[in-house]
């Protein structure tokens, strides 16, 4: 290994821990540093590493219903990503010999399953250290609210404050959407050295994050300029940004006709890319953060067959065992099950409201059963367009 691959090997595990008081005093962790690497290198040795096809039947497995394109991408991005952790941790490969790490866009409407396919796929069956974090809740540096670097303070926490075991995870920035900037698309050459608290600003703290640098992750997780920063790399650590874009179909529309979250068929979908920029820059973001994605896949909402799936598989047993507890049996009938998914379609709520509108129908049979009946079948039905319930005793 020549001085320049010892050079770049040394830059890339830099975690130097300051606090900054007015002298720039500096600690040495080296020792702690040696037991945080060793303890990253048996963790990715230890990670599991499935085919991208049982990845993603795993994620069926654990309750993951429909939206089989989408689940199929997911899965071939972590395998990548554990792979390409294991040559570089495990077999001390360069990182130059090998592609970078992926971020993702991820696009679709309310209740498609974007978010909880990531909290399946990464916190569940990865099991790597993993934050979703509303990325609304969070300001340009140096105003009131989370600080956008303080996204990585959460991501070290979930690692246990190792910071190089952080850096092997991922982050899923959701309601991302919602950070698009409001204004006029116009843009004017000094406007990127103004302030935007929550749109543009928020946006340019996120630019050199996602490409992968050195950010200074502040570790008391506060605001003090006083407090102790990690140095920490982002360049093996995936963002994946989830937001419905609600009228962007419209806006593609205009722009390239036969394109559409809407739009039937796998090739339309297939065919929205990071070459649709100026989209997304009409839209409201800034196009260099939109480059800093290699892949969007675009969610569809999910058709009523498999909202059936989602409710009677996920949703209503776990209403069943509450009332299983209480010695009395629920059950709903098809016909309030199918007006059930039809208020969902109609509200746009998807796969997000099964649950609420299960819970408003069964409320008022918990109310006058629990604690009362018992042995007794509870019986959720439709009557006059209404989900009413009744008590049915075995003769």
């Amino acid at each position: 290994m020549d001085t320049k691959d010892i050079k770049d090997d040394q830059e890339e595990d830099t975690f130097d821990f300051t606090e900054d008081d007015g002298t720039n005093d500096s600690f040495d962790f080296s020792d702690d540093s040696r037991d945080q690497q060793e303890e990253r290198r048996k963790f990715v040795d230890g990670l599991p590493l499935l085919p991208p096809a049982a990845i993603a039947d795993e994620l069926e497995k654990s309750g993951y219903k429909g939206q089989v394109a989408q689940r199929r991408a997911l899965s071939l991005m972590a395998y990548r990503h554990v792979r390409r952790l294991k040559r570089l941790h495990v077999n001390g490969e360069s990182p130059r010999d090998l592609p970078p790490k992926q971020n993702l866009l991820l696009l679709g409407p309310t209740g498609c399953g974007k978010t909880f396919l990531v909290e399946l796929l990464f916190q569940n069956i990865l099991k790597l250290p993993t934050v979703i974090v509303d990325i609304t809740s969070f300001t340009e540096s140096g105003y009131v609210g989370d600080d956008v670097r303080t996204v990585l303070t959460r991501l070290v926490i979930n690692a246990g404050g190792n910071p190089y075991l952080a850096s092997c995870g991922v982050v899923c920035l959701d309601e991302f959407d919602k950070i698009a900037s409001s204004g006029s698309s116009a843009r004017f050459a000094g406007q990127g050295t103004t302030k935007d608290v929550s749109g543009y600003g928020v946006q340019r703290e996120l630019l050199t994050m996602l490409h992968g640098s050195e950010v200074a992750v502040p570790m008391d997780y506060g605001f003090s300029e006083y407090g102790y920063r990690a140095q920490m790399s982002t360049r093996d650590i995936p963002f994946i940004a989830c937001g419905a874009f609600s009228g962007f179909d419209e806006l593609l529309r205009s722009d390239r006709s036969g394109i559409g979250f809407r739009s039937a068929g796998g090739a339309d979908l297939a065919a929205l890319t990071i070459e649709e920029v100026g989209s997304f820059q009409k839209f409201g973001f800034l196009p260099e953060l939109i480059g800093r994605f290699s892949r969007i896949v675009s969610f569809p909402p999910l058709p009523a067959e498999t909202l059936r799936q989602i409710l009677t598989e996920n949703v209503l047993p776990q209403f069943v065992n509450e009332f299983s507890g209480e010695n009395l049996n629920l059950t709903v009938t098809d016909a309030a099950l199918d007006h059930i998914i039809t208020r969902c379609e109609r509200r746009g709520t998807g796969a997000r409201g099964l649950h609420t509108e299960l819970t408003a129908a069964v409320e008022g049979a918990a109310f006058d059963t629990f604690m009362i009946e018992s042995n007794v079948e509870v019986v959720i039905e439709l009557r006059d367009g209404q989900l009413m319930s009744e008590v049915q005793r075995s003769v």
